[in-house]
């Protein structure tokens, strides 16, 4: 895990003392994972129990859960949880995040409070901007990317939007018809 480094560094910003972090590495101590080594281990577990499964953590149990509940942690800040700074730098975490924003049953306004007070809005607003990529009329989309309009596109890419879709195929051949947001 040391050789690993943070999301910021690799955009090229910086990271602050985040009250959203202590309270996921507090709650990752309290209820704990079984072989999750970190905090982002941990946050790919309480994704994956909420029902985002687009990626998973290799060494996890089989039908093994952790059970946060949504009154310890709710769903909007295990999504911005997913997208700090802090975390280390592990792009495939973020296509939990765009899965649990594509459902449409998150309280956007409160995600993105949220994001405006724990610096998150670069990442979503990158994320936005892949995902109207494949649908520009997706409304939890469309009112992030117009949340963070002001934020600046960081320096090197996060995530390009085929990983935060699936293929549509017609009649079974090999190019896609169009693409779908993974929800």
């Amino acid at each position: 895990m040391k050789d690993e480094m943070a999301l910021a560094r690799r955009l090229g910003t910086t990271t602050h003392i985040s009250p959203l972090r202590m309270k996921l590495e507090r709650l990752s101590r309290r209820i704990p994972s079984a072989g999750a080594l970190c905090t982002e281990d941990w946050l790919v577990d309480i994704a994956n129990d909420r029902g985002a499964r687009i990626v998973y953590r290799e060494n996890r149990l089989a039908n093994a859960t952790v059970g946060v509940s949504e009154s310890d942690l709710a769903t909007e800040e295990l999504v911005v949880g997913i997208c700090q700074l802090q975390c280390l730098d592990r792009p495939q975490m973020l296509r939990l995040a765009a899965q649990l924003i594509s459902r449409q049953s998150l309280n956007i306004q409160r995600l993105c409070l949220i994001a405006e007070r724990e610096r998150a809005g670069i990442v979503l607003a990158e994320l936005a901007r892949q995902a109207l990529h494949v649908n520009p009329h997706h409304e939890a989309w469309r009112t992030i990317a117009d949340r963070f309009s002001s934020a600046r596109a960081p320096r090197d890419s996060i995530l390009h939007w085929t990983r935060l879709a699936e293929p549509i195929m017609k009649n079974g051949r090999c190019n896609a018809q169009s693409w779908s947001l993974v929800a």
